[in-house]
């Protein structure tokens, strides 16, 4: 599956698990710790905007752009993640992902050699970006998947 692939169907894997969990368990933390469900859903619905399309835009329209960092314990803490709607945490993921990926797919080749400096990462060119995306759905639909084995069972 390329990175895009996987991009694309992430939305539709997290709608799935939203729609068997009871909503009673949406704000259920794992026992390691890790985000509820519906941190989760919030989480990726600010960092799909905030953090991914940020950095996507400015790379596109300045030259080498300072990207700062998206600190998304501090934020889920600041906005109160636990205590918001999963469904509109989801549907804002769900809209930021596909106009990033429409936005994406419009691009010509040079596009994708242009790059920023992001905070903790270094240089970063727009085909890494969509790399970095990837890897963070990979580990947010491991701890998702880990979660949703026990909230099921519960």
């Amino acid at each position: 599956m390329t990175h895009f692939e996987a991009l694309r169907s992430f939305p539709a894997t997290l709608r799935a698990i939203y729609q068997s969990v009871p909503a009673d368990r949406m704000r259920q933390r794992a026992g390691d710790g890790n985000f509820a469900l519906v941190e989760q859903f919030w989480h990726l619905g600010d960092l799909e905007v905030e953090g991914f399309g940020a950095r996507i835009d400015r790379i596109l329209r300045e030259d080498e752009p300072s990207l700062p960092d998206f600190n998304g314990l501090a934020i889920a803490r600041e906005r109160r993640y636990i205590e918001r709607d999963p469904a509109q945490g989801l549907q804002r993921f769900e809209e930021a992902r596909r106009a990033n990926l429409e936005r994406l797919a419009s691009l010509d080749d040079a596009s994708w050699l242009r790059a920023g400096h992001q905070e903790g990462a270094g240089r970063v060119t727009l085909r890494r970006v969509v790399e970095m995306m990837a890897a963070h759905d990979a580990e947010h639909a491991e701890e998702i998947r880990v979660l949703h084995e026990q909230l099921v069972r519960a």
